[in-house]
Parts: structure tokens; sequence; C-alpha cells
């Protein structure tokens, strides 16, 4: 993958570079110039780029499969049953591989991510982890930080959790955008019986989803969240019947699909910047972005629609 960052002036690119004859990726990347012109000077923005499509074998286990669907949306469903979906480093190669390929694929416009069974993850691989002999070697390794590649991913993702999400589980639903889960299902960070604590973003994204004292209980006493509690505490957008998460996670997707693909892919990033920025920076991020808007074909559509009273014909342009 090639990362470029968003600092002033440095990537600037002229408005002319949203001529209508251009693919909505070259577009997307001329309004992220407009922006970074725009934003202020203390503000520097690491993003990745998006990533040149390759090849994916399988191997001897298909441990992640993918579904696409007509309504361009993909289905991608973790397949360790016997383990109850363990997130081993094979699992979350395959996982990141198949997300990146999709990232770059147009006929793929939103993502759900479920298990297959009785859990959605129920956490990490322990015994490939203690495999690992010590700090030296983790450390070398980076152990880990490949997973953090699935919030890099720019096209929504949807978690449909059925069952478990602990640990490991935990953290993967949260580095999707949207959780649904089932009224089965449990989330919790247990590292802390285990002598560690969370490693792929259970004390960050926790605490931004649900405040601090309740995110302290969970890491400190490693108790798990019922669905319900989940909903209740914002960690969770939406409880669905068991029989029914899959079909209206698929739906929630479907309806994100049908809108302008450059515009979600600014909004997500608009929503993702307001935890790591102040509110007059994030409102300055905001408003350059929603000002950018108007070199995409797909708003002047949007606009054109509404007076007209009709639906929009979005073009990803």
């Amino acid at each position: 993958a090639q990362a470029y960052s968003i600092k002033p002036i440095r990537f600037c690119r002229p408005t002319s570079n949203l001529s209508p004859r251009t693919n909505w990726t070259s577009k997307m990347q001329a309004v992220r110039g407009i922006v970074a012109c725009r934003v202020a000077p203390r503000l520097a923005v690491s993003r990745t780029a998006f990533i040149v499509p390759r090849a994916f074998s399988s191997g001897a286990e298909d441990l992640v499969l993918v579904d696409k669907k007509p309504s361009k949306v993909a289905v991608l469903t973790l397949n360790r049953p016997k383990a109850l979906n363990a997130l081993s480093d094979s699992l979350m190669t395959q996982l990141v591989a198949k997300l990146e390929e999709i990232d770059t694929d147009k006929d793929v416009k939103a993502v759900v991510v479920t298990g297959t069974g009785k859990a959605f993850a129920a956490g990490a691989d322990i015994k490939e982890m203690n495999s690992r002999e010590g700090y030296p070697e983790v450390r070398e390794q980076n152990m880990l930080a490949h997973w953090s590649k699935v919030s890099s991913i720019r096209k929504p993702i949807i978690a449909a959790v059925n069952g478990f999400a602990l640990g490991g589980g935990c953290e993967l639903a949260m580095s999707c955008d949207i959780i649904l889960a089932s009224e089965d299902a449990k989330f919790g960070q247990p590292e802390i019986k285990l002598g560690t604590i969370p490693g792929v973003g259970g004390t960050q994204r926790l605490i931004r989803a649900i405040g601090k004292s309740k995110a302290m209980e969970l890491v400190l006493t490693g108790d798990m969240l019922t669905a319900e509690q989940a909903e209740k505490a914002g960690l969770v957008a939406r409880v669905i019947s068991k029989d029914a998460l899959l079909d209206e996670a698929v739906k929630t997707a479907e309806k994100i699909a049908s809108f302008s693909t450059p515009v979600v892919v600014l909004a997500k990033e608009c929503v993702n910047m307001a935890e790591e920025l102040s509110l007059t920076d994030g409102l300055r991020f905001e408003r350059h972005v929603f000002h950018a808007t108007w070199g995409l074909e797909d708003r002047r559509e949007g606009f054109k629609a509404f007076i007209e009273k009709r639906q929009p014909e979005f073009k990803d342009k």
C-alpha cells in the first residue's frame, strides 16, 4: 500500500482536477488536496490510499468466505466454527487481504462482516499467541499490527455480531463502522484474566464508544456486556433477532450502497476524524470537505433530483 499524509500546502491540487470525465478515485484524491490546502496548519493527518489490487490465494484453508451480492454488497464470513472463529494470524491476514481487494472493487460499495456458527469471534487464537517466546520476538514481529488495517478500509463495514465478540473479536467489531448485534451477542475484553491487556484497540476504541468509567470496568474486570447492555451503552447501533441479523445487516449495507460512493467515503472519514480532532479543527475539516463535494457530479445530481422531486441516479463521480 502507498501511504500519504494530508498536510497543508504540500498536497495542494487545483480545482481543475475535478473534471466530469475524471474517475471517482482520482476525483477523491483531488478533493483531499483541496481540503488539505485549507485545513489549519497544525493539522496533519495520515491516511492510506487505495491499495493496488492483488490476487488472493486461499491456500489450504479458506478462513474467510466471501459472498458478493448483485446489490453491490459483499458478505465476509469468519470461518473457524470449531474454534468459535478465534482470530489466528492466518485468518486476519486473509480478512485484511480480502477487505483491501474489495476496497478497490467497483462492484462492491459496502461490506458486512460476520461469523460462522455460535460466535462472531470469541477472541484471538491464544495457543498461537502463546507460541511467541518473549518480548523481543513479539516486538520484532510487531505482533497484531496488521490487524489494525481493518480500520483503514475506506468503504463502510458493518459488523453483524452473532454470539460472542470477546477480546480480539470485540476489537474487530469496533474496527468496523457500524455494529449490529443479535439478541444473544456478548461483548467484552477479558485479556486481564490471561495476564495481559487488549492489543488491537480495546483500551482505545472502547473508551470512545462507551466512556471511561464503563470501559475501565470492562477492561479491569474482564466482565461481558449483553447485547442489550451494549446498545444502551452506545457500543451497538441496534439489537436484532438472531434469525434476522444477517438479512438486516445486508439490508443496511444495501441502503448505504445506493448512495454515491465518493460521498459515503468522505462522510465516513469525517465521522472518524471527529475522534481524533478538537471540535474546532473537526468543524473546519468537515466544512472544507462539505465545500469540496461541489466538485462532484453526484452532488449536482442529488440537488437536481431533489428539486425535480425524483430519485437521484448517482454515478460515483
